[in-house]
């Protein structure tokens, strides 16, 4: 059977299950979007307003389902477009494919109208990219983009349309299987290796779990509670691995690192056994390479054999899937007879000692409304069961601390590229993985700007997203460096000039609400979260709030600022002021 290219894009991805694309058409691609109409009922497609919105939104899907996330855009501004959500996605290991158009391969690097050379643009920030040559290639490269993105360690892969193979016709071959040379990921770890961490594991008397992301992208999140409970180890999460374990569980200790709490921080830089699952050794988590738990033998299990010995130097690496690896590991501890709670402990006394002096804690008023009230209103109302997409900055800070993070894959956010701009699409593609689902955008006002436009996705398609803007008039996270360590020189950081953004919602057909004292504050937030539609949530805090604990970079995670720093009227004593490090 002979199908144009533009017929066959299609007919492939629906017979590899994908339910979504997000996009936006252009000339390139005209001839795709021709042919959809034939295959709508098949597939969905969510017209963005920005190219850098799909493929946020094609992460979001991806991250909130396991599965890959399509994007499809057009050639030139439309390819560039998306790097930076290419980008994030590399970063954080997610799998999601984009399509882009291209000029007509006789066109290629004449300069043509709209035309980038978006294969090498994308080449450092895509697990793998491809320049289509012929209709004929197009069902098989789609097959391996799509099994690529998804297996070993997650990533974006980018495949480039050339318009003449989008509207040339070959003969429909669709394959049955990939077979690509060269790429085999290890799944299962080496039992040699796996024998070793038990007994390293039976040795141990202050272990650790350091969890990330790669739980989430295996689905271990099972295996990594039966691990905790079986051998009585507290886990801290990064900030990628976030419901990975159950936030309320007597064993979790909190997210570790440049905002971990004090416990966490601490169990680090103490335990003799650290046990690292599907994590890189990111520098916001260690702080001082030489400082990061410097007493304890590293195992580290990773899908990526890139990943291991790359920043910190383990002694017991593994090589695998973290769901299988774990699995292996429990099977080697059945054989163990060791009291594992008599065993530790004395070691979990000392972790609930640190988590009682030091809590995450916050000075509270009934006069003003502190950014930390609103998560933990949000979690009060929500119970853990909402979907929490952040932006970047303190507000996101905050939603990983003060939010119980109970169920996997239910926290999304912009971890190794720290990209503004993020969480309000990567709402709309959870949204539409999870139409009957509460989905809730903790923003910044200035993150949220940088891609408010897709209020119109919202209301085009009737997706019910909250919005809640934490709204302090700052860049807050710079304003937060620019007061501790630049003197509060507030340089080109305040942004209190800004849209009113509930009469912006408005002008979408969207509910928009603004809240400013904090007895109106749970009352405003159940309202919103109980409307069917979308709602903007305009909360007005404390604009010199600052995220704490803090670990200023360089120092060793242990060298935390705990509380405000007081400050002179000339600024004396922040000048002076240098990280305090804690005795344990």
């Amino acid at each position: 059977m002979k199908l144009k290219g533009a017929d066959m894009f299609w007919e492939v991805l629906i017979k590899e299950g994908v339910e979504v694309v997000f996009g936006l058409p252009g000339g390139a691609v005209i001839n795709i979007y021709d042919s959809y109409p034939k295959y709508k009922d098949k597939v969905k497609h969510v017209l963005v307003r920005h190219e850098q919105a799909a493929v946020h939104a094609a992460d979001g899907y991806a991250r909130s389902t396991g599965k890959p996330g399509v994007a499809l855009v057009t050639s030139g501004p439309g390819g560039t477009n998306t790097v930076t959500g290419i980008a994030t996605a590399y970063m954080d290991s997610s799998p999601v494919v984009v399509f882009t158009g291209q000029v007509p391969t006789a066109l290629i690097g004449n300069d043509a109208f709209q035309e980038a050379d978006i294969v090498g643009i994308t080449r450092p920030c895509t697990k793998h990219n491809y320049l289509v040559k012929s209709t004929a290639d197009l069902p098989r490269i789609i097959k391996e983009a799509l099994y690529i993105a998804s297996t070993g360690r997650p990533g974006p892969v980018l495949v480039d349309m050339p318009k003449d193979v989008i509207v040339g016709e070959a003969e429909f071959v669709y394959p049955e299987s990939v077979k690509r040379r060269g790429y085999n990921p290890n799944i299962k770890g080496h039992p040699a290796q796996v024998k070793k961490a038990v007994e390293a594991m039976i040795k141990a008397e202050r272990p650790l779990i350091y969890a990330g992301g790669g739980i989430n992208w295996s689905g271990a999140f099972d295996e990594l509670k039966k691990l905790a409970e079986t051998i009585h180890a507290p886990v801290t999460l990064t900030l990628m691995g976030l419901g990975a374990f159950p936030g309320d569980h007597p064993l979790f200790i909190g997210m570790l690192g440049m905002h971990g709490t004090y416990a966490a921080n601490m169990a680090v830089t103490e335990c003799d056994l650290l046990i690292a699952i599907g994590a890189r050794f990111d520098d916001r988590v260690t702080g001082k390479v030489e400082d990061f738990a410097p007493d304890a033998v590293k195992i580290h299990i990773d899908i990526d054999p890139a990943s291991i010995s790359k920043n910190v130097v383990v002694d017991i690496p593994i090589v695998g899937d973290a769901k299988v690896v774990l699995n292996q590991i429990l099977d080697e501890l059945k054989k163990a007879d060791v009291d594992w709670e008599k065993k530790h402990r004395r070691w979990l006394e000392r972790i609930n000692y640190w988590m009682r002096e030091y809590p995450l804690t916050y000075e509270r008023s009934d006069q003003v409304i502190k950014p930390q009230m609103v998560v933990e209103t949000i979690y009060d109302l929500t119970q853990g069961k909402a979907y929490i997409c952040t932006e970047v900055g303190q507000h996101q800070m905050w939603a990983a601390q003060f939010y119980k993070h109970k169920y996997p894959r239910h926290f999304i956010s912009s971890g190794g590229l720290g990209t503004m701009g993020f969480g309000f699409p990567a709402a709309i593609g959870v949204q539409v993985a999870h139409p009957d689902a509460l989905v809730i955008d903790i923003a910044g006002d200035g993150s949220f700007q940088m891609n408010l436009q897709e209020l119109a996705t919202v209301a085009q398609y009737n997706l019910p997203v909250k919005v809640i803007i934490i709204n302090n008039g700052y860049l807050g996270m710079v304003r937060q460096w620019q007061q501790l360590f630049f003197d509060r020189v507030y340089s080109e950081t305040d942004i209190s000039i800004q849209p009113d953004f509930v009469k912006l919602a408005e002008a979408y057909g969207i509910r928009g609400m603004r809240v400013e004292k904090p007895s109106e504050l749970k009352t405003a937030l159940k309202e919103a979260f109980e409307y069917k539609g979308a709602v903007v949530v305009d909360v007005r805090v404390d604009r010199e709030e600052n995220v704490l604990p803090m670990v200023p970079a360089g120092a060793s995670v242990r060298q935390m600022i705990l509380t405000e720093p007081k400050t002179d009227t000339n600024g004396e004593a922040l000048k002076r002021m240098r990280p305090i490090n804690f005795p344990s």
